[in-house]
């Protein structure tokens, strides 16, 4: 065979295979399979989680306290205020957070942090896996504004997108390279 005819075989195969890929199944206590947007938001839940994870886990406790500027979060308070808005966030689509302390972001021990923002993954996991297809399309105010469940959830991985950004430009200037990037 011609090395074209080998490449379209091997392109079909692959076309093949990502068609019959299965879905997501929930890191929870409760295996849960999920499809379609559910589906996606874990796949990308589960990618921003790790990336932030690592970071907060290679970052040194020390490290925590810095901050760019007066009036400015530090670093800790950064993850804190990750997981405050995994919490947070949830509570337009019903899901109720736990008992929570009343200021997240006053949390300053790396253990406490790192636990509460892996507590506050598996909440958002738990909800999108109690959604159905016809409740992603409810609608509710967000902020003011209409929106859908779907919105919301696209909200919440905005939102951790954006402090992953400011978490590397944190760990960078402190002299921590993100793991997943060496």
């Amino acid at each position: 065979m011609r090395a074209p005819t080998i490449a379209l075989l091997v392109l079909a195969t692959a076309v093949s295979a990502a068609s019959r890929v299965q879905p997501t199944p929930v890191k929870t206590a409760v295996a849960v399979k999920l499809s379609g947007f559910r589906a996606e938001f874990v796949a990308d839940l589960d990618d921003v989680e790790d990336k932030i994870t690592q970071l907060a886990t290679a970052m040194p406790a020390e490290k925590y306290s810095w901050r760019p500027a007066p009036g400015v979060r530090s670093a800790g308070e950064v993850f804190m205020h990750i997981a405050g808005g995994n919490y947070f966030l949830a509570t337009f689509v019903g899901a109720q957070p736990p008992d929570l302390p009343k200021d997240l972001e006053a949390i300053t021990d790396k253990a406490a942090i790192l636990a509460t923002m892996k507590s506050s993954f598996d909440h958002l996991r738990r909800v999108i896996a109690a959604e159905s297809d016809a409740d992603l399309e409810k609608s509710v105010n967000l902020f003011g504004k209409p929106a859908t469940h779907r919105y919301v959830f696209t909200t919440i991985l905005n939102h951790l997108h954006e402090h992953l950004g400011q978490s590397i430009a944190y760990a960078r200037i402190n002299g921590v390279v993100p793991p997943w990037s060496r």
